[in-house]
């Protein structure tokens, strides 16, 4: 890893935590500051490493800057779901991208699929049945077609079989779950914080990824 991309991680990781303080004291005004800024220290930290690939490394840097473009949609006051929705989505699309620029057998995504189905499917089906009952069938589509996008980044990442890119999917997996558990099925004291910590975590796997 390259000096300037170690200052800029120690940086994201600030804001990072920073951004925690903010949930769990629900300091908005922090909140807006430290959100974004632990991505876009992210981005600059995929943009500094000297990776395996610098294809891939675009990749994963145009991840990044949806995954902020839909940080905002969902952190702003009026809470532009489908709009983060659609930025996270793409931004899934790039890591396929990247992910696939790594390579990976046939046999490989068939077993990544195979293993996030698994998952996937049964969680797919809970939010489908919330969203039912409370009227908004207007997002069934929308949600079905994120699970998709992102049960197929973790296979991808499986399929590459590089262990930071499955933790960092499989958490990113993990916190977009927890966002449609607290938002379609119920509330929960602790949900706030496991999903940004989640969520941060796998940001910063799947950076370092691109040096593993």
């Amino acid at each position: 890893m390259t000096t300037a991309a170690s200052a800029l991680l120690a940086l994201a990781v600030l804001a990072a935590v920073g951004d925690w303080i903010a949930v769990i004291r629900a300091r908005k005004p922090l909140e807006y500051i430290c959100k974004p800024l632990a991505i876009t220290a992210l981005i600059a930290v995929a943009a500094t490493l000297d990776p395996r690939s610098s294809d891939q490394q675009l990749a994963f840097v145009i991840a990044l800057g949806l995954s902020l473009a839909g940080d905002v949609a969902l952190m702003v006051p009026s809470d532009r779901f489908v709009a983060g929705l659609g930025a996270f989505l793409l931004a899934h699309v790039a890591y396929i991208v990247g992910f696939a620029i790594a390579g990976g057998s046939t046999g490989a995504y068939a077993l990544g699929a195979a293993a996030v189905a698994v998952l996937a499917l049964p969680l797919a089906a809970r939010y489908v049945r919330a969203l039912r009952r409370a009227g908004r069938r207007e997002l069934v589509f929308p949600v079905l077609l994120y699970v998709g996008a992102i049960g197929a980044m973790v296979a991808s990442a499986i399929a590459v079989g590089n262990a930071l890119a499955i933790v960092g999917a499989s958490l990113f997996f993990v916190s977009d779950s927890l966002i449609a558990e607290t938002r379609f099925v119920g509330p929960r004291s602790w949900g706030a914080l496991a999903i940004i910590v989640t969520y941060h975590l796998a940001q910063v796997s799947l950076v370092l990824s691109l040096v593993s």
